[in-house]
């Protein structure tokens, strides 16, 4: 390192020699002595923290609490992660660990590299239980070569950066730089350990408060998604790309108003619809066909919404299409009046297969009767036509409480503050010669985000028309 003073006030601005000579990266180039002598000044006074904590603060803090209270006497440690490499020296957008999301409420603006620690008190403490500290790296002083000519954290670089001081009242939270976090040897690690990895997951199985109105927010914005694509329907047609199209405007919204989609989107038109994550997204979207989108926008605080709508391009169903969609819809609306405070979460699923295997049966598309199809050892060839399942947990990642344990998930019961989604399905594809050729290439989802409550269950995506007359009118209204 060699040292430039500054003439104006004294302040010493540490640069490294290579910033001044000639290096052998080609792309980077050496800064003059002029510019490191004057780049410490002139600087105003940057506000340092917030009027008050945000909005979710005290919910994470009474989250925080019920993992002190699990693991007694033990040190936690819970990383945000690391930015990951797209290629060469770019990086995919960061977005930290759901569990350190949870627990800290740092949402879209959370820093790379940070770690939530729960240090445990002395056995003799008054208070029994943890201290927690936010470790991150502080934003540089304008006086350190970090300030201008580190691109990856750089604040001329990628802008304004949080301090110390400013998260800590943000959050109402303890922080500390991270080079003054250690890890120790006996750390129990989200992500390494079983068991916090498992408690930090299904303590998300009950939504709080903020999360139910976060959640709703997503759907919201969602909705108006899907809108967007309709309108936009006529460019999508004329576009040999057209699925590109359908991704593209829900995009927009997704970050217009949002923070990003919780996941890839699916725009799947014509045959495409039969594949059930279709990502790729490169198809035409073709009149007479049907495209199925399964998009939902997550929000600044992380919620996601997960929405499945299956659209004629036309406008209005075939005869065919109609009788498809209405047994998918069918299977939805016994899966909502099936799940129930208090009843096994898997019994949503049996329920939809249970219409699944009927239809299927009734069509002449199986082998065997329906109630031989949904046996469980020797049945299930309805589900060649279904393979995924009906349901799952929501919430700030798209399969929420994955870590959890089968019995608190599948063999769960549903309990009030649970959001999951039900989202039955019919695939035939193109190729599938168990089919009549009239069904070949028809796929139909509908997926809607569900909240149970103490009286029972509330389709928080009603309001996104799901029945085929009020699909027809909605496209009718959209595209004028």
């Amino acid at each position: 390192m060699e040292h430039m003073t500054s003439a104006d006030n004294d302040t010493v601005v540490e640069t490294p020699v290579e910033a001044v000579v000639e290096e052998k990266n080609p792309r980077k180039q050496p800064f003059p002595h002029g510019f490191l002598n004057g780049i410490s000044t002139g600087w105003a006074d940057r506000p340092d923290s917030p009027p008050s904590a945000r909005a979710q603060a005290p919910f994470a803090a009474a989250r925080r609490a019920k993992v002190s209270a699990a693991f007694p006497g033990e040190r936690l440690v819970v990383p945000a992660g690391s930015l990951k490499q797209r290629s060469n020296d770019t990086d995919y957008p960061f977005r930290a660990h759901s569990a350190f999301l949870h627990l800290t409420g740092w949402e879209s603006d959370a820093e790379p590299d940070s770690v939530l620690v729960f240090e445990p008190r002395p056995v003799d403490a008054e208070a029994p239980g943890h201290d927690v500290t936010l470790y991150f790296r502080e934003r540089a002083d304008r006086t350190t070569s970090e300030f201008y000519s580190d691109a990856a954290i750089g604040e001329f670089w990628i802008g304004p950066r949080p301090s110390l001081a400013g998260v800590a009242a943000d959050l109402d939270i303890a922080t500390a730089h991270i080079d003054a976090f250690v890890a120790g040897d006996d750390d129990l690690v989200v992500g390494e350990d079983d068991e916090l990895t498992r408690f930090v997951s299904e303590l998300r199985l009950r939504k709080d408060e903020f999360e139910i109105a976060e959640m709703r927010r997503a759907v919201a914005v969602t909705a108006s998604g899907f809108d967007d694509i309709i309108r936009d329907f006529d460019r999508a047609i004329s576009h040999p790309r057209g699925e590109r199209i359908v991704e593209g405007v829900f995009h927009q919204r997704a970050r217009s108003d949002g923070n990003w989609e919780g996941y890839d989107t699916i725009a799947a038109s014509g045959p495409h619809a039969c594949y059930l994550h279709w990502t790729r997204n490169d198809g035409a979207v073709v009149p007479g066909d049907l495209i199925l989108i399964d998009a939902g926008v997550e929000v600044d605080s992380q919620y996601t919404a997960d929405i499945t709508r299956t659209l004629p391009v036309s406008g209005t169903f075939s005869d065919v299409q109609r009788r498809v969609y209405e047994t998918v819809l069918e299977a939805a609306d016994a899966a909502f009046a099936a799940a129930r405070p208090g009843v096994p979460f898997r019994t949503v699923h049996e329920a939809a297969m249970a219409v699944i295997a009927a239809r299927t049966a009734e069509w002449g598309l199986l082998p065997v009767t329906a109630e031989e199809a949904l046996d469980a050892d020797r049945g299930g060839q309805h589900r060649r036509y279904m393979v995924h399942g009906t349901s799952h947990h929501l919430g700030i990642d798209v399969h929420d409480c994955a870590q959890a344990r089968r019995q608190m998930y599948y063999d769960g019961i549903l309990e009030p503050g649970m959001v999951f989604t039900i989202e039955p399905g019919l695939y035939f594809q193109i190729d599938d010669l168990t089919v009549p050729e009239e069904l070949r290439g028809i796929g139909v989802r509908i997926e809607d985000d569900i909240l149970m409550t103490e009286d029972g269950p509330v389709n928080l995506s009603a309001d996104i028309p799901r029945t085929v007359a009020d699909v027809e009118a909605w496209i009718a209204r959209l595209r004028g």
